[in-house]
């Protein structure tokens, strides 16, 4: 009973002086990570800026100036606003309502030309007048506001007139000159298909991630579309393209495109952030800051792939074949290829990582590595000034030190063990008064 008693007193004590001895470890632990991690620094060379951007190092603060990218950010989708506020949207024909007229091109026919004949037949301008396609295909196509059948007619006589317009028998007709109505509910009706198809898209989405992820994945996730839809909405505003079908079609296609490039970064911050709390090396933001670097090239790259068909799309569709679906649908993805590849980057995560910050984990978290860090550079500060009041080596020592130390250790001077130290070679010796173990429990107990 009393070596039970005794037992457990000698493991309590140990138990004591481990929780005590843990701090300072912690604190050793601190000043030479700190100590290392500075020598390391010093002694790493200064790679070039492709090679930091290959590597993914982190060596690119963008969770840190987060409230810069804030401000940018900001800007981009106040001026995107204003434009859209003041200026609207040009939107094409199909939304409007009006008339199409075209015929085939034939020989050096002008768009000036042809805006020259509707004025003189009807007194008005054209809306536009485009030349699509070239070569012996290439075709002259009139865009206006709604027309009635005698205005309709009326015009198709004058054009006949001035270019005389071949059929496919080579041989003048007015049967080559094409007129076509489009109502402006047909625009309306896509117009809501397409709002109907956002809202879906946006509530599946919002789901998925809040499964797969988190909420305020999915927070941020759905706020950086509704920043690329506002600045790719801003740009066609503030630029006059034309908004047509297609550009719609496009812009529920570039939600795709920004959503993958989201949540590929967050993909990599999760895989970074995953037990964060139980280690003290970096923090939260840190963290995702390095998941921003390790997947800058992978966005990069996506990016360019995804640019290089669309730009051969666009010159498909203005300079070889002139179709004017395939250019506004090629400038839709362009455009938003380009502000989803900034918003995944610097606009997505730094959103993450404020709303997590909010979170107590997370600013407790953030508490405990400051304090850490602290305790490393105190105890760092402290050893540098014991080793700068330690004297130097032969500056304050007595000349009979040398002496003395010289006689010790005198050549031919036997080697003396020390006292409690066994000399080499010799038998161990029992302590008196002990006796020999029997191998039994209690055996002493009779």
């Amino acid at each position: 009973m009393v070596s039970s008693k005794a037992s457990k007193a000698s493991k309590a004590s140990k138990a004591s002086e481990a929780s005590e001895a843990s701090e300072p470890a912690e604190t050793a632990d601190a000043t030479s990570g700190a100590t290392e991690s500075a020598a390391v620094g010093a002694a790493q060379p200064r790679h070039s800026f492709l090679a930091r951007l290959y590597t993914g190092t982190g060596a690119f603060e963008v969770i840190g100036r987060r409230r810069l990218w804030y401000g940018v950010s900001g800007v981009i989708v106040a001026i995107a606003i204003i434009s859209i506020l003041l200026r609207g949207f040009t939107f094409g024909i199909d939304f409007k309502g009006g008339t199409t007229v075209s015929f085939p091109r034939g020989g050096t026919v002008q768009t000036a030309q042809v805006s020259d004949v509707f004025r003189k037949a009807l007194g008005k301008d054209p809306e536009s007048v485009v030349i699509v396609g070239n070569g012996a295909s290439a075709t002259v196509q009139i865009r206006s506001e709604a027309l009635s059948n005698d205005q309709t007619a009326k015009l198709r006589n004058a054009l006949f007139d001035a270019f005389q317009p071949k059929g496919n028998d080579g041989k003048p007709s007015k049967q080559a000159i094409s007129d076509s109505a489009v109502s402006e509910t047909w625009g309306d009706q896509i117009t809501k298909k397409a709002l109907i198809a956002l809202a879906v898209f946006l509530v599946l989405v919002s789901l998925y991630i809040m499964v797969r992820y988190e909420r305020y994945m999915a927070i941020s996730a759905l706020t950086t579309m509704v920043f690329d839809l506002t600045v790719t909405a801003g740009v066609y505003s503030l630029v006059g393209f034309e908004v047509s079908p297609a550009t719609v079609i496009g812009l529920l296609t570039i939600l795709g495109f920004s959503l993958y490039d989201t949540v590929i970064v967050f993909d990599k911050v999760e895989e970074n952030t995953h037990g964060f709390q139980h280690t003290t090396r970096r923090t939260f933001a840190e963290q995702a800051n390095l998941a921003i670097n390790q997947t800058f090239m992978r966005s990069i790259n996506t990016s360019l792939i995804s640019v290089l068909p669309v730009l051969a799309l666009m010159v498909v569709a203005v300079w070889l074949l002139g179709v004017g679906t395939l250019k506004d649908l090629a400038l839709v993805q362009l455009v938003g290829i380009l502000v989803g590849t900034y918003s995944s980057i610097f606009f997505a995560t730094p959103l993450l990582v404020t709303l997590r910050e909010r979170t107590e984990l997370v600013r407790s978290h953030t508490r405990r590595v400051g304090r850490r860090r602290g305790a490393g550079a105190k105890a760092g500060a402290a050893d540098d000034d014991a080793d700068a009041d330690t004297p130097e080596s032969g500056a304050d020592v007595p000349a009979e030190a040398p002496a003395a130390a010289g006689a010790a250790e005198a050549p031919g001077a036997p080697e003396k063990p020390a006292a409690n130290k066994p000399a080499p070679g010799a038998r161990p010796v029992r302590p008196a008064g002990s006796r020999r173990p029997t191998g039994k429990r209690n055996a002493g107990r009779r």
